[in-house]
């Protein structure tokens, strides 16, 4: 069977809500920490599109970097090129599965891309 990805900062509370999710629903999930593994242009790019968001909708606008920026987050590319210098500015978790992603924020809003024959 398939498995899921997740971006996972072990660190953060939702992160390890969601992580812990899907290993009760039956999941071996790929876990990915981002801030030690950052992803790549071409990688969040494909994540945006399976999000169906913009970029601007995946920025951790709160950090305290953010601020430093002075990032036009209108520019997708910049905003991509942004998040790939600086992971920390990523939202998470974020769950991939096949075609689709999602936020786990909460982190049930994931369980709508995953197959419902799981645990």
């Amino acid at each position: 069977m398939m498995q899921p990805v997740i971006l996972h900062n072990p660190r953060c509370s939702k992160s390890r809500e969601t992580l812990e999710l899907l290993t009760a629903k039956g999941f071996v999930p790929q876990v990915i920490e981002y801030l030690k593994e950052p992803p790549g242009e071409d990688f969040l790019k494909d994540i945006v599109s399976k999000l169906k968001m913009r970029p601007r909708e995946i920025v951790r606008s709160k950090e305290p970097i953010f601020g430093t920026l002075n990032l036009n987050l209108e520019d997708d590319l910049a905003t991509i090129k942004a998040l790939v210098r600086h992971p920390v500015l990523l939202e998470r978790p974020i769950v991939i599965f096949g075609s689709n992603a999602a936020i786990g924020r909460p982190p049930e809003h994931v369980l709508s891309i995953l197959p419902s024959h799981t645990k």
